[in-house]
């Protein structure tokens, strides 16, 4: 294990971590608020500690996926944990459990909150909050790998660790010009949506929590009503910016660079945009007695099918009340996600998709047993290599799903509660169903069951494997044996 790396990556990221941290300081003193230290507090240790960790030089250059892994995780949780110290220190949400789960849910996209009065929050602590969601968005080793060039392979090893779906897939040759694209048009697009909004008469402030929220496809809002109290314009602006923001990010870079046909070919956009569309008119259809108007039923259709698909997970009415057809809709949704290499959630249209594909080619193959179909997406042969990938990450995905139900069921609420609780953590949706939908949140359960979602909200954004990996015990006693059988 390359111990030395490791600790220069986290080191690294704290600094990172640090130097973002100055900006709710700024909001703060706008605003004069006296909870600004704690930021400016932290800000300081995050960047001398990343300073200590990166002083000394890599004494190894060899760098895997194994070192990739632990060094992801290691490098999110940390950031959680000296990202929730402001909340904690200046009293916004004294509870270390509740800030860290906060943090996490943050950092990770999630939305999910255990706070029953946002608007008590400090400015500094709602932007930090809404903030976390679009560092978390992209990427916090991505963001890295674009400051920091001359990674090598190890920079491909956390790119595949860090960013979702099935597959790395790179627009461009280099990775760290990779890197700076996606964000330049992550930015851009953050950017507009900001100006949209701020034409439709939406405060400044609220703009660019919102903005955040959208782009990371994260849900944290700055008021109790969630996006209720908006007009129906800046509904329909983040309606039409959480889809796009759900969209792989590598048909924009596609587009930007002019490449139009490889954008043409990108199957999972397709499946993606179909599965909005049917399902918005299915639950339009089903919802429509509940409002008073079709335009009230579209737009609320529209708003959470987008909301949900992409696991931003903001609202603007309760859908607890709607028909369970549509909620069983609405369920289906948070577990399909967004597309691969998108800022969003869930198991990724691609990889239900290609299983779809392989599930019928098996029932083909059942038929006439001589058949051969292969299973391609994009009109490319899908390697055995990503298959097995992909079924590693299901029957990974399925034993902390279970596993973590089974923990938070000790808690002994209702199964439509646990199981939508589970189901909307692991897949960074934020709300859920009954006790967790979009009028309650997550106070009620138990420290036991908090720290089991904050593990799932991280799981979910990782995608598994690098938790799995970091709490392997077979990780850190091959390195521990081989690092006596170097000193010998």
């Amino acid at each position: 294990m390359n111990f030395s790396s490791i600790f220069y990556i986290i080191g690294a990221v704290l600094r990172v971590e640090g130097v973002l941290m100055l900006l709710p300081v700024v909001v703060g003193l706008v605003y004069g608020e006296k909870e600004t230290w704690s930021f400016l507090a932290v800000a300081a240790v995050a960047f001398l500690v990343g300073a200590a960790l990166c002083f000394r030089r890599k004494k190894k250059s060899d760098f895997y996926s194994r070192e990739g892994f632990v060094a992801v995780a290691l490098s999110w949780i940390v950031i959680s944990l000296f990202g929730c110290s402001p909340f904690v220190i200046s009293g916004d949400i004294p509870d270390f459990v509740n800030a860290f789960f906060e943090t996490v849910s943050g950092f990770t996209t999630t939305g999910s909150s255990i706070l029953r009065d946002v608007e008590a929050l400090s400015h500094a602590s709602l932007f930090w909050r809404s903030f976390t969601h679009w560092i978390g968005g992209m990427g916090v080793l991505v963001f890295l790998l674009m400051l920091l060039p001359g990674n090598g392979g190890a920079g491909m090893f956390l790119m595949k660790a860090e960013s979702p779906g099935p597959q790395v897939g790179k627009a461009v040759p280099k990775l760290r010009q990779n890197a700076v694209t996606l964000y330049m048009i992550y930015s851009a697009m953050t950017a507009i949506e900001v100006v949209i909004l701020l034409l439709g008469r939406m405060p400044l402030f609220d703009a660019l929590a919102v903005a955040f929220g959208t782009a990371g496809t994260g849900g944290f809002a700055v008021k109790n009503s969630g996006l209720a109290s908006y007009s129906p314009f800046c509904q329909y602006v983040v309606t039409v910016f959480m889809i796009l923001f759900g969209v792989n990010f590598n048909l924009y870079c596609f587009l930007f660079m002019r490449k139009f046909r490889q954008a043409a070919k990108i199957e999972e956009v397709r499946w993606y945009l179909g599965a909005i569309l049917l399902s918005i008119g299915a639950i339009f259809i089903n919802t429509l007695h509940i409002f008073d108007t079709a335009e009230q039923a579209f737009r609320s259709a529209a708003f959470h099918v987008g909301s949900i698909i992409t696991t931003t997970g903001f609202s603007t009415y309760d859908y607890n009340v709607y028909p369970q057809f549509s909620k069983m809709i609405l369920l289906g949704l948070m577990f399909l996600g967004a597309c691969a290499g998108s800022t969003g959630g869930g198991l990724k249209v691609s990889r239900v998709v290609i299983m779809l594909k392989s599930a019928v080619g098996e029932l083909a193959r059942v038929v006439h047993p001589r058949i051969v179909r292969k299973v391609r997406l994009d009109g490319k042969v899908v390697e055995h290599d990503t298959m097995r990938s992909i079924n590693t990450y299901l029957i990974s995905f399925i034993f902390v799903f279970v596993f973590s139900l089974l923990i938070v069921s000790i808690d002994d609420f209702g199964m439509t509660t646990n199981f939508s609780a589970v189901s909307a953590t692991i897949n960074n949706i934020g709300p859920g169903f009954d006790i967790v939908g979009p009028a309650g949140n997550y106070a009620a359960f138990s420290n036991l069951s908090k720290l089991v979602f904050c593990f799932d909200m991280l799981a979910g954004r990782l995608e598994v494997i690098p938790m799995l990996v970091l709490m392997n015990p077979v990780t850190w006693s091959r390195a521990v044996i081989l690092r006596r059988r170097r000193n010998k």
